[in-house]
């Protein structure tokens, strides 16, 4: 009977240090999300980090619409991107609305000599939101070795999903790092936070925009540099090829109103409630589970897109 009496007091401790953590991180949790998406904070972007933002990838869906998020708080934008007459028709609408200055730069992100251009054209700008979304994904998910056109396919998303990443940010940092301020949005994505089986290059390369974002978040943060991974699920874009915002997949326009106001409080965010409450659950998956839930969706939506292929053919 002694030697129950110690074991069960023992057991008692642990039960209720268990509990008093798990509430301790509930609470946390509970307070993060209450200061995120309810109450009002004074934004973590601005002209207070330098006059000038740069966007790639900015003339259509979640770019245009940091973009816009940028000059409505009074910054004025550069606009990257391929398409110069999309570009115009983009700075026309934001200065128009805006009424803040912008400057273009096109140019194919899908090539490397392109960063000595893009180095000239920001020469002088004193810049300080650098967002970091250009992106490509599969046309289709798809077992690797089945990618059409693969060698081309790894070149190109390696061009514009990592590469751009890192040069943009070696062609700006430095200019923020002497100023002691500025801010990198990296758009990432749920991808990069979990593996996702038949997007298997798609997948790696935004895990590296979220490791070198977090990594770069650490090593710069006191000198007053604040790096974000922004890591969204599904939203209403020509990229993800959903036509109608849902509540889960919001608009481009409604994701980054809401990302916008995580700048300065999360360096690692998925940007929108529901995307966040989203990523919490899976967070909570036993992996088997997750990667066949995952194969799963996106073997259906593989047949699917093949599908309708062979029709058109």
């Amino acid at each position: 009977m002694e030697r129950v009496l110690p074991a069960a007091g023992f057991l008692y401790w642990v039960g209720a240090g268990t509990v008093a953590y798990l509430a301790l991180r509930i609470s946390c949790s509970l307070f993060t999300a209450l200061r995120l998406w309810v109450l009002d904070h004074e934004p973590g972007v601005g002209p207070q980090l330098g006059e000038w933002a740069v966007v790639t990838g900015s003339t259509d869906g979640i770019g245009k619409s940091y973009a816009e998020q940028l000059a409505k708080r009074g910054m004025k934008i550069v606009l990257i991107s391929r398409s110069q007459d999309k570009l115009n028709q983009v700075s026309n609408e934001i200065r128009e609305k805006f009424k803040v200055d912008t400057k273009t730069i096109a140019v194919d992100f899908t090539s490397e000599d392109i960063y000595d251009k893009i180095k000239t054209s920001l020469a002088g700008l004193q810049i300080g939101v650098l967002v970091n979304n250009v992106g490509m994904s599969y046309e289709y998910p798809e077992y690797f070795l089945e990618i059409p056109d693969l060698d081309n396919t790894i070149k190109n998303l390696i061009n514009i999903n990592v590469l751009s990443v890192c040069k943009m940010t070696r062609l700006v940092l430095p200019g923020m790092v002497e100023r002691s301020k500025g801010a990198i949005l990296n758009i990432s994505s749920v991808s990069g936070m979990y593996p996702v089986p038949l997007l298997s290059i798609y997948s790696a390369t935004k895990a590296f925009v979220d490791f070198f974002s977090q990594c770069l978040h650490y090593e710069y943060k006191n000198k007053g540099i604040f790096v974000q991974s922004v890591l969204p699920f599904y939203v209403a874009t020509k990229l993800a090829k959903i036509r109608k915002p849902t509540l889960d997949k919001p608009s481009a326009d409604t994701f980054v109103k809401a990302a916008v106001k995580t700048v300065g409080l999360q360096s690692r965010t998925n940007g929108y409630l529901i995307h966040s409450l989203l990523g919490s659950v899976i967070s909570l998956m036993p992996s088997w589970m997750y990667f066949n839930m995952s194969m799963s969706l996106n073997k259906s939506i593989r047949d699917r897109s093949l599908k309708k292929k062979t029709k058109k053919n």
